[in-house]
């Protein structure tokens, strides 16, 4: 899984994870993706620019203004990724269940 160290640093700052909730609702420009938060536009672009080299958005070219939206292909890497742990992780959860059945069982062997 290619990238994925510089996607998961890209998400480390809270302004660039609110970026992305806001485009998870569509596509904005940089106005639109600066005006909730207290900082210059050069600041937003920068962090943008980290997102973009992440491969976590893309950018179009519509006239002067340059929207950016979601870049599945960046989103779906890390969604991969966490769904193998999530995945070692209930298998885990499974043995423990497992051994935790076999335990009750013996208890209920030996009141009897």
């Amino acid at each position: 899984m290619e990238g994925l160290d510089t996607k998961f640093a890209a998400l480390a700052d809270p302004t660039r994870r609110a970026i992305l909730a806001r485009l998870s609702l569509g596509e904005a420009t940089v106005n639109e993706l600066a005006s909730p938060f207290e900082m210059s536009q050069p600041a937003i672009s920068q962090h943008l620019k980290v997102l973009e080299e992440a491969g976590l958005i893309i950018c179009r070219v519509e006239g002067t203004k340059r929207p950016r939206r979601l870049a599945k292909e960046g989103i779906e890497a890390m969604d991969q990724w966490l769904g193998m742990l999530h995945t070692a992780l209930e298998k885990n959860y499974d043995r423990l269940d497992s051994v935790l059945a076999g335990t009750n069982t013996q208890k209920k062997g030996k009141k009897r």
